[in-house]
């Protein structure tokens, strides 16, 4: 047999040689119906990097009580914001995609391909990432969309990944971007935010900048979350150039009896309107894309706890989004990690900062 012949039984092998981006954010459910609100939880809930409890004691509380109640109640609190009549349905679900879409139109060009993906929930990691190896990507950017890294966040997205390459053969070689917490940019564009909405609705008496929680006993343990939101925080107070007395860094969507990172965010601003003040506006910083967390708990629930106890306007700042300034910052971290496989020029500096909208159905 010469030498460069193949046997006949010699496996088909896809293109090789391409490169792979593939962003990657939390997860959302398929619908708000019990069925599919249950499914996700359990994938959501089951996760041992979300959830640091013994499992077999967990296993009990998870199957025996809260996927028998939380199903309907957080349905309902999805259906609140859900785009009934769009085939994404999931706010999350279509700005992510939209963010990944508007990457690949930027660095449109050959032997580069984008996708997007979801840690829980539908389009998954391993299917995605089967979709770009079959296509010919032999080496794959992993991005996790958190600018501050948690293990309930970035370092589960990584096992998923881990998970996939331990059953691959022949396995691309793989880069992940680290957080970016205090990247210029990305603390640039939230300033700008910031300042945006300050024109349009007037200075607030408080700025809240809301950062999702994770149980004090994570921090505690080692995790650098609080020390990224923090850091963040202070960038983004210093580029506004506002004081300690006016901007408040709290933590929002605690789950169970256990203490969490502190202040509260419900907690904060609720005291904030006993305390008089009438105005406060609302930031999420450690979200990219507007999901449950932002639209729903900050731009309906806190509205409502907001107004029962005083306070009169409550202006939720849109996560930055598919929006000229939050496209510039994923595209900075992209041509950085791809560079080497891809060289790429990120966008001029000179972008428009407002943010996509997306509009509630606001219940009853």
């Amino acid at each position: 047999m010469p030498l460069n012949a193949m046997p006949d039984d010699h496996p088909k092998f896809p293109p090789h040689g391409r490169t792979g981006l593939l962003l990657v954010n939390l997860g959302t459910p398929d619908g708000t119906d019990k069925k599919n609100m249950r499914k996700y939880l359990k994938q959501f809930l089951s996760d041992t990097r979300v959830i640091e409890v013994p499992k077999a004691l967990w296993w009990v509380i998870l199957n025996g009580i809260i996927l028998n109640v939380r199903p309907k109640r957080s349905g309902a609190a999805y259906d609140r914001i859900w785009l009934q009549d769009d085939p994404d349905g999931s706010p999350l679900r279509k700005i992510t995609r939209l963010q990944a879409e508007h990457v690949a139109k930027r660095f449109e060009q050959d032997g580069l391909m984008v996708d997007y993906a979801m840690r829980y929930g539908e389009p998954s990691i391993p299917n995605q990432l089967d979709k770009l190896t079959a296509a010919g990507c032999t080496q794959i950017v992993l991005m996790p969309l958190y600018p501050q890294y948690a293990a309930s966040t970035t370092a589960t997205v990584n096992d998923e990944l881990c998970k996939w390459m331990l059953k691959r053969r022949w396995q691309p070689a793989i880069r992940t971007v680290p957080p970016w917490h205090d990247n210029p940019t990305y603390i640039k564009a939230l300033a700008d935010t910031v300042k945006a909405a300050v024109k349009k609705h007037g200075r607030p008496d408080k700025l809240v900048v809301s950062f999702h929680g994770i149980p004090k006993r994570y921090f505690v343990s080692g995790d650098p979350y609080h020390c990224h939101c923090m850091k963040t925080a202070r960038l983004l107070r210093e580029a506004l150039g506002w004081d300690d007395e006016s901007f408040h860094a709290t933590f929002q969507s605690r789950f169970g009896p256990e203490p969490w990172l502190m202040p509260y965010t419900d907690e904060s601003v609720v005291k904030m309107a006993e305390d008089g003040h009438k105005h406060v506006m609302v930031l999420a910083p450690g979200f990219v894309a507007d999901c449950l967390e932002t639209l729903d708990e900050l731009g309906n629930e806190l509205e409502e706890e907001f107004h029962e106890h005083g306070g009169e306007t409550l202006t939720y700042i849109p996560c930055l989004n598919d929006s000229a300034a939050g496209m510039q910052v994923i595209e900075e971290l992209a041509a950085a990690n791809l560079a080497g496989w891809v060289d790429l020029t990120p966008r001029p500096v000179d972008v428009k900062t407002d943010a996509t909208e997306i509009k509630l159905r606001k219940a009853g």
